[in-house]
């Protein structure tokens, strides 16, 4: 069954399929009603005290802790970051059961390269890195990726099985195209860390590229496809040139890692909330952030913050709906995401070699991650997979619409049904099955974001207020968010003097 097929045969007339075993399960992390009621203007209970502080950051997700991490590393620390969900981390939040800690949405962290100074930074700080030596038992143990192809599984996800010597020399030269455009140093992580980029290539996609460049092997193309739509959340179709080559330009030719923890990057998240916790809150949406004189005022139900400058972490578009004076987000496009994890009582039949990566050739999902590959037992007969589906074959609004109205049922049959292929008793061996939506998991990188005046015009801010998400880049990855968060710090310190 491919991709096509698949998708048409889930989202048109499901009949949802009785499992052989009963499975558990339920949507988890639903933050939707509370972002619909932002969206909306509903009233909120008006806070009976109003506390001054000299900066409020508005969001708790890697960005918002990069920030604070910037002003505590600096000597600054009267400040306060505030978070809507009970748990800090947004797209790095994690979960645990019996088995194993587990990642919701961001799983790892790549090797940091030369340009990333900041997260070498990090990294030093947090035992990452001792005497120059990245940590062995922080790098992803092998094997580290797989593909189930033509009823088998090969080692790495390019495809290989199956693979002729057409699509092996276009392989090899579109490794050296992507070697002489990272020679040009116009592809780093983060990518606006030495000066703001525009570049031709961000007015046409990757498949236009492509055919440029005359490459049309299928299994090329559905690998920068799957790469897209692993670290964009957008196919080959909406991906602009230059993010589709950012993705295999940025990586130097002998990378290590990556790094990796069962509960994915919810380690980063744990680690900074160690050093940052009394100036965390969670649990306090921010419903409101208007002007007063000078300063300005960020409401919650349960205080009011006077501050002289708000940082606002939380993604760009809900800040159209909260900030006073705000431009509408026209220009960025949101991705809805499925994410799930699911619990294994037993290992499936005939599972081979099980890698910390494990991907399906030609289906709609991105596969699995498994949270118990980085765990030193010699035997482990339970384990937790996290399932990712970028959905992208409709329209994000389409999609959103569908996330809404479908129930549990539905999208663990869905998920079942893609594992089968791979694993066929999948179904004896689930005992549970946790959901979690998204319906604006991250933005992407779209022909024309990157040179779009709008992006250009919440990137400068306001006076006082500064946006540090990392949808500012056009795409959600650590390195990113920790140079917004860290350049929105330092703006804030410059304004108040410090």
């Amino acid at each position: 069954m491919n991709r096509r097929r698949f998708v048409s045969a889930g989202l048109i007339g499901l009949t949802v399929k009785a499992a052989d075993r009963p499975i558990a399960g339920g949507f988890v992390n639903d933050g939707f009603p509370l972002g619909h009621k932002l969206r909306d203007k509903h009233p909120f209970a008006v806070p009976k005290e109003i506390r001054k502080v000299p900066v409020v950051i508005v969001g708790g997700g890697c960005a918002g802790l990069s920030a604070a991490w910037r002003l505590n590393k600096r000597g600054f620390r009267d400040f306060v970051l505030l978070e809507m969900e009970q748990q800090i981390g947004g797209n790095a939040r994690w979960g645990e059961n019996e088995v194993s800690r587990y990642p919701w949405a961001a799983h790892y962290l790549p090797v940091a390269n030369r340009e990333s100074a900041l997260v070498r930074e990090l990294c030093n700080e947090l035992g990452l890195i001792k005497d120059g030596v990245w940590e062995e038992r922080h790098l992803c143990f092998s094997p580290q990726e797989r593909l189930y192809i033509h009823g088998r599984w090969q080692d790495g996800v390019e495809p290989e099985i199956g693979a002729t010597g057409k699509d092996h020399e276009q392989y090899n030269r579109f490794e050296q195209r992507m070697h002489e455009l990272r020679a040009t140093g116009q592809f780093t992580k983060p990518f606006e860390a030495t000066a703001p980029r525009t570049s031709p290539l961000d007015n046409i996609t990757i498949r236009e590229w492509m055919r440029r460049e005359k490459f049309d092997s299928p299994y090329l193309e559905w690998y920068v496809n799957y790469s897209c739509r692993d670290d964009y959340g957008a196919s080959i179709d909406t991906t602009s040139a230059w993010a589709g080559i950012h993705e295999f330009a940025s990586r130097e030719p002998d990378e290590k890692g990556p790094l990796t923890w069962p509960e994915g990057n919810g380690w980063l998240v744990e680690r900074l909330k160690e050093k940052l916790s009394r100036f965390l809150t969670a649990s306090a949406p921010v419903y409101r952030v208007s002007h007063e004189g000078a300063k300005w005022k960020v409401w919650t139900e349960q205080a009011a913050y006077l501050a002289d400058t708000v940082i606002w972490a939380a993604p760009t578009f809900v800040g159209s709906y909260v900030v006073e004076g705000a431009p509408p987000h026209c220009g960025f496009t949101y991705s809805p995401w499925i994410t799930a994890n699911l619990t294994l009582d037993r290992m499936p039949d005939r599972v081979g070699d099980l890698a910390w990566d494990n991907v399906i050739y030609d289906s709609p999902s991105l596969g699995y991650v498994t949270a118990t590959h980085m765990n030193l037992k010699t035997v482990q007969k339970q384990s937790v997979w996290t399932y990712y589906w970028a959905l992208v074959d409709k329209s994000p609004a389409e999609y959103r619409k569908i996330l809404l109205e479908k129930d549990w049922g539905y999208w663990r049959e869905l998920i079942l049904r893609d594992l089968s292929k791979a694993h066929p008793d999948i179904r004896q061996c689930v005992s549970r099955v946790d959901i979690m939506r998204l319906g604006h998991a991250m933005a992407r990188p779209v022909p024309g974001f990157l040179n779009s005046p709008e992006r250009r015009r919440w990137i400068q801010g306001e006076p006082g207020l500064f946006y540090a998400n990392s949808d500012l880049s056009g795409f959600s990855i650590f390195e990113e968010a920790q140079f917004r968060g860290v350049q929105a710090a330092d703006r804030a310190m410059t304004r108040i003097g410090r």
